[in-house]
């Protein structure tokens, strides 16, 4: 089935405007433009910048220290000397015991991105002699608890999933590169809609990650499959979606603009939805899927660790937990607990002798 422009485009507006009217409301952030503190935030932030942090970490440090300045102006604390080691763990304890609008506290993860800015900002404040001491440099963070993933993907729902996109049309031959680029390399939702057009070399078959997580680079490999519909996508399709200036991404939407993060995501939900695959999560899912499955066909788990792009090690090994054929094969070989009667397997009905 081809699919139309024009009602594609009238189709995700009336989808997003039912999207608004369902969404709840944002939580209003307080006024704190009034209180002492900001102004040393805001010259934190810059000088976080200065430095060469990215800028989802200036976002993140942003995002907290606001929250803590919020919390401080309902307490009348607007001096960052009057800050002490008690009221940060006191905030810390807010935090604990904080709900969600839905009941939930926050993750232990969520406690500890909030606090994390706190140790940041009060040691810049002590370096810059605003404060004779650093009240935040013996505050314990939350241990962060590296979950497994909820959900794998198998093979066969991943080919299932890719199985699902009309690539008679434009659209479709766009939505299978970008599909398959996520399950060959593993990279991040960010990562690939920051790809720019000659990001991907066919014949050295390699994708190069510009600035990724933590700004760093990494050269990955590419499969043939993947390059196949990168290349029919950029030769046949990419020229069609540009309406305007072309900034060099990769990737374009329907209107011509580079992605964002959050398109990615509900074209990625769609295809699961079609697919009949009920599992949370989108682009991740096919990072995860990735990571499985190449363990689970022997790739070493440091090979792994390039590839996603982990700066440190155990968190490649989490993916050594999920990746169950392995152990369930070892298992089955070298456990003495086996049922060498089948017939025994069948319960005659009579009582067993205990």
């Amino acid at each position: 089935m081809a699919y139309n422009k024009h009602w594609r485009r009238g189709l995700y507006k009336k989808n997003q405007h039912r999207a608004k009217a369902k969404a709840p409301k944002p939580r209003q952030t307080p006024d704190i433009s009034h209180n002492g503190l900001t102004p040393y935030l805001l010259r934190f932030i810059e000088w976080s910048a200065v430095r060469g942090l990215s800028e989802q970490t200036c976002r993140t440090r942003d995002r907290g220290l606001q929250r803590f300045i919020a919390w401080c102006d309902e307490r009348d604390l607007n001096d960052p000397r009057a800050i002490t080691r008690p009221i940060l763990e006191n905030y810390q304890k807010h935090l604990y015991y904080y709900r969600k609008s839905n009941g939930e506290p926050l993750s232990y993860g969520s406690q500890h991105a909030l606090l994390a800015p706190l140790r940041a900002f009060f040691k810049w404040l002590a370096r810059e002699n605003y404060i004779a001491l650093n009240p935040a440099s013996e505050l314990e963070l939350p241990k962060q608890q590296r979950g497994l993933p909820k959900q794998i993907l198998s093979v066969e729902e991943v080919e299932s999933l890719f199985a699902t996109v009309d690539t008679q049309n434009l659209y479709g031959v766009r939505d299978r590169a970008m599909l398959e680029l996520l399950y060959s390399t593993g990279i991040r939702r960010m990562e690939l809609v920051n790809l720019g057009l000659y990001d991907t070399d066919t014949s050295r078959k390699t994708l190069l990650v510009r600035q990724g997580k933590g700004r760093k680079d990494r050269l990955l490999p590419v499969g043939e499959r993947a390059l196949h519909w990168v290349e029919r996508y950029r030769r046949e399709v990419r020229h069609q979606l540009l309406t305007g200036r072309d900034e060099g991404h990769l990737f374009l939407t329907d209107y011509g603009e580079p992605w964002i993060n959050n398109r990615l995501t509900e074209m990625v939900k769609k295809y699961l939805y079609h697919a009949g695959i009920d599992k949370p999560g989108a682009c991740h899912l096919l990072r995860h899927a990735m990571a499985t499955h190449m363990l689970e066909n022997g790739a070493d788990i440091r090979f792994i660790q390039q590839m996603l792009g982990h700066s440190d090690l155990s968190t490649t090994q989490i993916y050594t937990q999920v990746s169950i054929e392995k152990l369930r094969e070892i298992h089955a070989a070298t456990h003495p607990a086996k049922l060498k009667d089948k017939a025994a397997a069948t319960w005659s009905g009579r009582p067993r002798p205990y």
